[in-house]
């Protein structure tokens, strides 16, 4: 139905270009409907478009609670700041001139 409403949008469109040089000869007769056709086929498209389906957000997000930083959806959104390790639980970080893991300081 959608199809037909716009063919026949574009049709009256044409109709109207070549009404309006309906005295003139064969060549104008045919630019205009093909002008008047080329302006009503926008018209048409957006008359006979279909409406975007309505998205409903969720009531709650789980990753707004307080203690939600090991929910999934926290985990995955820190994931490269976290370097792929749960908060709270990452092993410290050797700066170069700290020798941490040398022999003498293991015991």
């Amino acid at each position: 139905m959608r199809k037909l409403i716009f063919i026949g949008i574009v049709a009256a469109g044409a109709l109207v270009g070549l009404m309006s040089a309906a005295h003139d000869d064969l060549a104008t007769r045919m630019v205009m409907s093909a002008v008047g056709a080329l302006f009503a086929a926008p018209i048409g498209a957006v008359l006979t478009r279909r409406p975007k389906p309505t998205v409903v957000a969720p009531a709650w997000d789980e990753s707004l609670e307080a203690g939600a930083i090991t929910s999934p959806k926290a985990l995955a959104a820190n994931y490269w700041r976290d370097k792929g390790h749960p908060p709270f639980m990452k092993p410290q970080e050797a700066e170069p001139d700290k020798h941490m893991f040398d022999a003498d300081k293991l015991g």
